[in-house]
């Protein structure tokens, strides 16, 4: 299995100008980047939501990294809740016995 490769915010946004000032087709691009044509192309639809540009309702880079974010505070918070409701049921038992 190979190793899944990053790309930093400059070489997505390098990639994306070249899309938007070359002229060249989307895919010879893509193959001189060596990136699949689809990575490119979701990186240059990203890109024009962040811009104000995409369809309504699409969430912007900095959206999906706060949802991420809260996502993973929630789950944190109902794991502590569980164990804190157990820890109560716990020693509920315990001062009645």
């Amino acid at each position: 299995m190979r190793k899944r490769r990053t790309f930093t915010k400059e070489q997505k946004s390098d990639a994306v100008n070249l899309i938007r000032t070359s002229g060249e087709p989307v895919s010879q691009i893509a193959r001189n980047l060596g990136i699949h044509v689809n990575t490119l192309h979701r990186w240059a639809s990203q890109a024009d939501i962040d811009e104000g540009k995409g369809p309504e309702g699409s969430y912007t880079t900095a959206e999906k990294a706060e949802i991420r974010e809260m996502r993973r505070k929630i789950k944190r918070l109902e794991m502590e809740r569980d164990f804190l409701k157990k820890a109560a049921a716990f020693f509920a038992r315990e001062n009645k016995n």
